[in-house]
């Protein structure tokens, strides 16, 4: 069968342009409207799209008066949109800083016997001392030990996923015995950050594990994603460096012991669409006039880790920026603004602009033929398996996606024309069910 792509419907309220809830036809109340996200599933999965993401943080993300704030729990959320689809792979973020293994693991195999198989966990460590003091911390937990924490995070999870065997439950009624308790391995676990004794209370799931998904891009992203990712969200500005992160996360996953088939490389992309390419700027000119540009200052200060009021916004950013090795947070977005502006010769206010509609992700104006040809480019020249789609304005933007752009993608043969046999998540993704780790020789 011809290599084909792997999408995922990026869901943002409103849409992922900062200015989408100003347009007239947006609802200021829809992130927290199961409706509009009921109808952003459905839409998505007419499209035949692999599967739709939830962000999310432990923190308020931003002020109250630049965009809607706050969000529904993911989990929560989509397992009401399990009920309401029927296809569609469902993956929340969730955060290996401020959960513990034991209920998180809970929460997902949940999701995933709901859903028939269909969840994905987006792994992320969480940057930021905003999120820190929601859990009695003074400052964020430094770089690597962040990212310890979650490998250990995973190796936890992963047993409490494997405590039952697949066949550990009998239901043999006329001998009275529900289950073989021999089949139950608790993880007894003792390490630096955890201490997890018994089995998870829910049976081994559909999937074995959900998709795991992760979305660093640092040193420190790419080793965890090679070891553990199966597929992988990262913003990429450049044909150029896409392919060069692409080909150097498939090398790591390699060198990992894994196969490199087994990690999906999904960049974002902000498509704006119109019936012509002069429509489509008009569109995109719609939506930087709708930017207040005073809250992006503040936003872009807080990213580059500069005090309030350093910025000016008709002037470049200033020279002698700290190096991303001193960047505690998010390391690998700090280096994809600072490169952006310095290579194409941004002002602070053009590069709020560029920022607007997808915080560091491709943005893209043009007809649904021009899009579909970027998509193309990126996925036969070793920069891509599949695209994470973001909307700039929600609904529109991905109504006009699945209308226009899909057909032309499956009149390429990029794309399925429909699902097929159910399948869970990780078998759209052409991925194994992984075997349970305490029936391998190593723990038999």
């Amino acid at each position: 069968m011809t290599r084909q792509l792997h999408l995922n419907a990026f869901l943002m309220n409103t849409g992922h342009h900062e200015a989408s809830w100003r347009l007239p036809e947006s609802d200021p109340y829809a992130h927290v409207d199961l409706a509009h996200y009921v109808g952003l599933a459905r839409t998505a999965e007419r499209g035949t799209f692999d599967s739709l993401f939830l962000a999310d943080g432990p923190q308020l993300w931003n002020n109250l008066a630049q965009r809607p704030a706050g969000a529904l729990e993911p989990l929560t959320l989509l397992t009401a949109l399990a009920t309401a689809t029927e296809h569609i792979g469902l993956i929340a973020t969730a955060s290996t800083s401020y959960n513990s293994p034991y209920n998180l693991a809970r929460k997902f195999a949940s999701l995933d016997i709901i859903s028939g198989g269909r969840a994905g966990w987006n792994i992320v460590t969480t940057a930021g001392v905003e999120a820190a003091r929601n859990f009695g911390l003074d400052a964020e937990p430094a770089h690597a030990e962040r990212y310890a924490r979650a490998a250990e995070f995973l190796d936890v999870s992963l047993k409490l996923w494997d405590s039952w065997e697949d066949d550990a439950v009998v239901a043999d009624k006329a001998a009275g015995v529900w289950g073989d308790d021999s089949k139950i391995h608790p993880p007894r676990h003792k390490g630096t950050y955890f201490s997890v004794a018994g089995a998870l209370n829910v049976p081994r799931t559909p999937q074995g594990y959900p998709l795991l998904v992760q979305a660093g891009s640092s040193a420190d992203g790419k080793a965890f994603a090679a070891r553990y990712a199966e597929a992988v969200f990262t913003a990429q500005q450049t044909l150029a460096g896409a392919q060069e992160f692409y080909a150097g996360l498939k090398s790591l996953t390699g060198q990992a012991g894994r196969d490199p088939g087994h990690i999906k490389v999904l960049p974002g992309i902000v498509p704006v669409l119109g019936s012509t390419e002069a429509e489509a700027r008009a569109a995109e000119q719609l939506l930087e006039d709708h930017i207040v540009y005073d809250h992006g200052v503040g936003r872009l200060e807080s990213l580059l880790h500069l005090e309030p009021g350093t910025l000016e916004l008709d002037a470049p950013l200033p020279a002698g920026l700290a190096p991303e090795s001193a960047i505690e947070g998010a390391k690998s977005r700090y280096t994809l603004v600072v490169e952006l502006a310095r290579r194409e010769r941004l002002t602070v206010r053009q590069l709020i602009g560029r920022l607007g509609g997808g915080r560091g992700h491709l943005t893209f104006a043009g007809t649904p033929e021009q899009v579909a040809d970027q998509i193309e480019t990126w996925f036969t020249q070793g920069a891509a398996d599949g695209f994470n789609i973001m909307p700039a304005v929600l609904p529109s933007g991905l109504d006009a996606f699945v209308e226009h752009v899909v057909p032309l993608l499956r009149a390429r043969g990029l794309l399925r024309t429909e699902y097929g046999p159910r399948q869970t998540l990780r078998e759209r993704y052409g991925l194994p069910r992984p075997a349970n780790q305490y029936l391998t020789p190593a723990f038999a």
